[in-house]
């Protein structure tokens, strides 16, 4: 066995450098050609029933009003029923033909099959899972006391579309539908004080990777990595049990430091449009993909200046002599509250 090792690490390279030469230039032609030909040949979404989970604010909001402006029936998923209205109300002047909502929790697994049954038995038919609920805690892993406390970030993030994911495919399957999956730029570019939330959807990445090669053609999916996105997380709005909304800006704009937020409604409209050309994946702000490209071949670099940018800058940045404006203490980043995609 031993052997047959030692075989491949020797075989296996230059097979792998011959890919690179020969194969790799008329596939990446290939690949251009076809990423032109679907952005004539985009999907009609008129008609088309979707299911958008998160739907009450933020991504998950705007991918509603995207999908209506398609001509697409909706059926959004949040726990807010009050905040759901208004986006069903202002989904159907966008142009969708039929809104209904649904009050549920992602994390729960009764919920995920209530929620789809409600969507098959209203409209017939279901053809697009828009899997966008999500959390995120920030802190620095070191100061945790508890980690079980993040255990609800994990059951909304990875669980809540996993549950939504079960019980939706044999209908998605039927309809030969489509898996919209909201993943996080986070999930491959690490930073501190999202660790737990950095974990959640990196799992996330692999379940519809893994997927995706389970379910060849019988159902696609197109997997979003946003970066930050102008959002409740971004305008530093904690979502309370209640249902009542607080602001906590200060904390997220440590959080952000210095890199800009685009806009939700194009982010969104980006997005839906990756997924009528079906395509494996959206990355948006565009520029993200060359940061991808940057961990992989010089990983060291991008952890020194993630460090440098988010930690040590921050614990050596110098208040004002008022004590009160330095939003990079570190004292208030450590730990920012519960937020709400």
């Amino acid at each position: 066995m031993e052997i047959i090792h030692l075989l491949m690490d020797i075989v296996v390279p230059p097979m792998v450098l011959i890919y690179m030469i020969v194969v790799l230039p008329p596939y990446l032609v290939c690949k251009c050609v076809i990423t032109i030909i679907r952005m004539f040949t985009m999907e009609d979404l008129t008609g088309k029933v979707v299911l958008i989970t998160g739907a009450s604010s933020g991504i998950g909001e705007h991918l509603a009003y995207e999908y209506a402006r398609k001509g697409a029936l909706l059926a959004l998923v949040a726990r807010r029923e009050k905040r759901l209205e208004e986006v069903a109300e202002k989904a159907r002047q966008f142009g969708s033909p039929g809104a209904i909502i649904v009050c549920a929790d992602v994390s729960k697994s009764n919920d995920c099959k209530r929620f789809v049954e409600e969507t098959v038995n209203h409209f017939g038919r279901l053809d697009h899972l828009v899997s966008n609920a999500g959390i995120v805690s920030g802190f620095y892993f070191e100061d945790s006391t508890d980690i079980t406390n993040t255990n609800s970030l994990m059951n909304v993030n990875f669980w809540g579309s996993v549950y939504s994911t079960q019980f939706a495919l044999p209908h998605l399957k039927k309809s030969k539908g489509k898996i919209l999956v909201i993943g996080s730029a986070s999930a491959w570019l690490y930073g501190p004080y999202i660790s737990i939330y950095s974990a959640s959807k990196a799992a996330l990445e692999n379940f519809y990777q893994t997927l995706r090669v389970e379910l060849g053609s019988s159902v696609k999916i197109t997997i979003a990595s946003p970066g930050f996105i102008d959002s409740e997380i971004t305008q530093g709005k904690h979502i309370a049990v209640d249902g009542t909304v607080q602001v906590d800006k200060e904390k997220i704009e440590a959080m952000i430091g210095i890199i800009p937020v685009k806009s939700v409604r194009e982010c969104a409209r980006n997005i839906v449009n990756g997924v009528c050309r079906e395509d494996r994946c959206v990355t948006d702000p565009w520029w993200c993909c060359y940061l991808y490209v940057c961990k992989f071949f010089i990983p060291e670099v991008v952890e020194w200046l993630g460090r440098t940018l988010f930690v040590i800058v921050p614990n050596t940045t110098t208040m004002d002599p008022s004590g009160q404006n330095d939003i990079f203490d570190t004292n208030r980043i450590k730990k920012f509250p519960r937020l709400h995609e």
